[in-house]
Formats: C-alpha cells, sequence, structure tokens
C-alpha cells in the first residue's frame, strides 16, 4: 500500500473545511436533501457514508456559526410551552 492508498476511509467528497460558506450550504442543502431515500433504501455502508459525511459538514457549519440565530421554538423550552399551550387551549367546533 503506498502513501496515498485511502482504503478504508470513507471520506467521500472536498474536506469541508476547504469549502467557501455557499459551497458548504449548498453540500448541506444536497445532503439534507437525500438524507431520506439513503436511510430507506441505502446500503448499510451508504447510510454509514452519508451519516459520517454530515457530521463532517454540519460539524464545520457549526464551527464557522457558533452564534448562529437559534429560534425560540426550536429549543425544548419551546417545545413545552406548544406543547402546555395547546392543552390549555380546547378546540371549540365552528357553530
Amino acid at each position: 500500500m503506498n502513501e496515498h492508498d485511502e482504503r478504508g476511509t470513507t471520506m467521500t467528497g472536498v474536506d469541508p473545511s476547504r469549502l467557501d460558506d455557499q459551497q458548504l450550504m449548498k453540500e448541506l442543502e444536497t445532503i439534507h436533501r437525500t438524507r431520506h431515500d439513503t436511510l430507506l433504501y441505502g446500503s448499510n455502508d451508504a447510510l454509514r457514508a452519508h451519516n459520517e459525511r454530515m457530521a463532517q459538514l454540519e460539524g464545520e457549519f457549526l464551527r464557522r456559526n457558533p452564534r448562529r440565530l437559534v429560534s425560540a421554538a426550536r429549543t425544548r423550552e419551546g417545545a413545552r410551552e406548544r406543547g402546555s399551550g395547546d392543552a390549555a387551549t380546547p378546540e371549540t367546533s365552528g357553530t
């Protein structure tokens, strides 16, 4: 085996740290769009590679955007408020 032989590694695509912001977002959009089909129909190896690549891309995004906007509704507290609000407001029929 020579020093450039990468068999046994699952890295596919460009190293996320080498992508510019626009390329990174495009890669993230693509991998999220293909996630469902990979989960349902991909082989175990395909799913494993998909998981690893998604983690690499998402990790790079988070590294670049540590102060990204976080919607209060997308937190556990926000979900609890939605849940309690739904239970506290019974539905009425339109009479």
